[in-house]
């Protein structure tokens, strides 16, 4: 039986970090194409001389500690005051509609073009909001701004000049962080947007690949969007989905990675799962209803593949949970044999599924300003959140192969803008999923294999096992303080909070 189970756990193994390693490769290459391009600029465009009519729109679902910050900056847009509408699309059901319709009374009575739009229903989730308010907007152009976004007043006017070339349906600007120094989980989350937004963005919009819009801090052409086919909810990224389909239509899109829009991170590890959750299981149901389309398509090769690995790449999280069950007994199975064989045999996928990931997300960060030092830090915290996060993504990526859409859940947010802001003993908290048990079992399967790792001398396989388990204890830590919140036995996990503020002070 052992002669049997041996090479199929081996066969197993490779395959799998074989797959890992080819998506590997394709961070290596956006890397390289982001370096060969990075002097590839927008040319810059004429000011308009007309400025066209802009529709701002702000989908919000109860959203009571941010909904009166994103009104009051988005009031503040230095716009043409007779060239700017702005469209609340409110489906709460909680007392932000009332803080809403406070807020857009006052505005309306100091002249501003603001009108709050309560749906009774979420139909459609997001995207229903967005087609709904789009069916009674003005503007030729239309932004979106979900409601952890504070624009700039100069928003408007860096991106629309942009649309002076009538090929252009989309421009992007790029997230920035408010609170990225809040705690280690936003600095990774900052990191990993860095690498998104600084990297694969840049690198796919300046040699020609499709990018997407990001659901907020964009700007469309509202014929992009209608002639796209207009917001569809059979997907939770209706974003990704609405992008694919406007540059299948034949529109450029244009990303500006020097135009910053800040946003909040979210600062509990349940809420950014979920969020997480929603991005990778609504990926995968874009790429079930247009791959074969795009494939199909009349388009260049390097588009095609580009298309099919950005709408797979989850996959990777399903390949990792299955690493993570192999990868101990592949090394016991191979314990004895020659270490210039291990490492003539590893070292290849080692390179490719890690070294170009932390590569990749080294980049990123002197394309941020970090400093050398601070980005090699972030790099080992970065690679253990993506493994603690297979879990919760994986179960993402199974449900996003079945037929329905799902509930979009919003990521819930706290107002967090200051490292003494709290988000304990408010509304929205998410209480997590029983996922997390199994992250916690992997987090004891790797501590036993550390150990027995260790005592068996088996030296060189203790950084990857190390790798894994600070991974899957950090997220399942993390998951059972927010689980336990206010369970004293568990207050040791974090610090401890400081009391909740009153009902009445929570309010913006």
């Amino acid at each position: 039986m052992k002669e049997l189970l041996n090479p199929a756990v081996l066969t197993a193994y490779y395959s799998i970090l074989g797959i890992l390693a080819l998506y590997g490769c394709h961070r290596a290459l956006l890397l390289a194409l982001y370096y060969r391009t990075r002097h590839r600029n927008p040319p810059t465009p004429p000011d308009p001389g007309d400025w066209p009519t802009v529709t701002v729109q702000l989908p919000l679902y109860n959203e009571l500690y941010v909904a009166e910050r994103l009104i009051r900056a988005v009031v503040g847009l230095d716009y043409p005051r007779h060239k700017l509408e702005i469209q609340v699309l409110d489906d709460s059901t909680d007392e932000t509609r009332e803080i809403v319709a406070r807020a857009v009374a006052e505005h309306r009575r100091a002249g501003v073009d603001i009108i709050h739009l309560h749906r009774r229903d979420r139909t459609g989730f997001k995207a229903g909001a967005l087609a709904a308010g789009l069916a009674r907007a003005r503007g030729e152009l239309v932004t979106v701004l979900d409601a952890d976004f504070v624009p700039q007043p100069e928003y408007l006017k860096l991106l629309v000049p942009h649309f002076a070339d009538p090929e252009i349906g989309m421009v992007q600007a790029r997230w920035g962080h408010i609170n990225r120094d809040y705690s280690l989980l936003t600095r990774i989350q900052a990191v990993l947007l860095d690498g998104h937004f600084r990297i694969e963005h840049a690198a796919r919009h300046r040699s020609g690949r499709f990018f997407n819009f990001n659901g907020t801090a964009g700007i469309w052409r509202r014929r992009a969007i209608e002639e796209a086919g207009g917001w569809e909810h059979d997907t939770l990224t209706e974003d990704l989905d609405l992008s694919f389909r406007a540059q299948l239509a034949g529109w450029r899109f244009l990303f500006l990675p020097e135009i910053e829009v800040p946003a909040e991170l979210p600062v509990e590890i349940n809420a950014f799962k979920r969020q997480q959750f929603r991005w990778a299981k609504g990926s995968i149901q874009t790429g079930r209803k247009l791959l074969r389309r795009i494939l199909a398509a009349p388009l260049p090769l390097k588009i095609k593949l580009e298309a099919l690995i950005h709408l797979t790449n989850n996959f990777c999280y399903v390949l990792m949970v299955g690493v993570s069950l192999l990868v101990y007994p592949a090394m016991v199975v191979r314990r004895g044999s020659e270490a210039w064989a291990l490492l003539l045999i590893d070292t290849p996928f080692f390179v490719c599924a890690t070294v170009s990931v932390l590569a990749f997300y080294f980049a990123s960060q002197l394309a941020a300003g970090r400093g050398r030092w601070r980005a090699f830090k972030s790099l080992v915290p970065v690679l253990g959140l993506g493994i603690g996060l297979a879990v919760s993504n994986s179960r993402a990526v199974l449900q996003g192969l079945r037929r329905d859409v799902g509930v979009f859940e919003r990521t819930p947010k706290y107002r967090i803008e200051k490292t003494a802001d709290r988000w304990k003993g408010k509304k929205y908290l998410v209480r997590g999923h029983l996922s997390m048990f199994l992250e916690g079992l992997l987090a004891a399967w790797f501590a036993y294999a550390f150990l027995r790792a260790s005592l068996s001398g088996m030296w060189m396989s203790l950084p990857f096992l190390w790798l894994f388990l600070q991974g899957y204890v950090y997220v399942f830590l993390l998951s059972l303080h927010s689980v336990t919140a206010g369970w004293r036995p568990f207050r040791w996990l974090l610090r401890r909070p400081a009391p909740s503020p009153s009902p009445s002070r929570d309010l913006p």
